[in-house]
This record gives C-alpha cells, structure tokens and sequence, in this order.
C-alpha cells in the first residue's frame, strides 16, 4: 500500500517522465521534422494523399459551387423573404452546399485520411484499394464512418465563408 510519500514520489515520477518526453519535443523545427519524416517513412511521404486530395477537390468544389447557386435560388423563391434576409439565404444556402459537397464526396475524404494515416504498415495500395477493401471489409456504411462528426463542422464553415464572401462582395460593388 503507498502512503502519501510514497504516492509523492510515485506522482514526480511520473510528471517527470511526461516533462523530459515533453522537454524532447519542446524545440521542433520544420527542417528538423522534415529529417525526422524522412528517415522514418521516405521523402515521398511529404505527398501522402495528394493524388486522392486531388481527386477530392475537384468534385467537392463542384458540387459545392453547384449546390450554393441552387439553394440560394430556392431559397430566394420562399414566399415572404425580402431583400433584408440575403444574410440568411447565404448562410443556409452556404451551410446546405457544403453539407451536400461533402456528403457527396466523403468516400475519397476518408480514403484520404485513412492513406495519410498509414505509417509503418501499408494497409492500402492506392485510392481504388482503398475503396475496395473499405467497401469488402466494413460494407457500404463503412465509407462513411465520420461523416456526421465532419457534417457537424462543414456546415457552419462553409456557411460563414459563403457568407462573408457575399457581404464583402456586395460591400466592394458599392
């Protein structure tokens, strides 16, 4: 049984241990990580999940631009709604683009993640890969695993951004 001195010491231990990881990690510097990911994993790893990043944006932002200009037109046809409300009509219809963008595209999100996310252990060979085992080994719902949680910040980020866009926009034109 540890008496309070004895928990004392158990306790410093223990802080003292967590410090000097903390006291390696204290100083990093981007040309000394960028060492560090090199011997640990190759100079190619600094383009990890570009190619599915690539292939991500392009649809993302599509649907996204495609959506917004959508829903704003819906938006704008609701009975009642003045010229005041424009504020609303972009941030729900911003919100409602970016939520539908990423819905429609989130299979490559996650392949993106899960790619970047391998270190030592190559699990996946590439995006179809990826895909393909995702789909085999944890079914259909399984390209989706995160979505809501990702659907929860999407929504208000895009909404404001669209937002802003749009207040700046008419502010300049003037």
């Amino acid at each position: 049984m540890l008496n309070s001195s004895n928990s004392h010491r158990l306790n410093l231990r223990l802080v003292q241990g967590m410090h000097s990881d903390i006291a390696v990690l204290s100083k990093p510097s981007i040309c000394g990580e960028a060492v560090r990911i090199v011997n640990e994993e190759g100079f190619r790893t600094f383009w990890k999940g570009n190619l599915v990043t690539t292939a991500h944006r392009l649809p993302y932002s599509s649907v996204n631009f495609y959506a917004y200009e959508h829903y704003n037109s819906l938006l704008k046809s609701i009975p009642g709604l003045d010229a005041g409300a424009d504020i609303f009509v972009h941030f729900v219809g911003g919100g409602s683009a970016g939520i539908t963008a990423a819905a429609a595209t989130y299979p490559l999100d996650l392949v993106r993640t899960r790619l970047a996310a391998q270190r030592n252990a190559i699990y996946y060979k590439g995006i179809c890969h990826s895909l393909c085992t995702i789909y085999r080994d944890e079914g259909f719902f399984g390209l989706y695993k995160g979505l809501g949680a990702t659907l929860m910040g999407v929504g208000p980020s895009i909404a404001t951004s669209f937002s802003v866009y749009e207040a700046l926009t008419s502010y300049w034109q003037i």
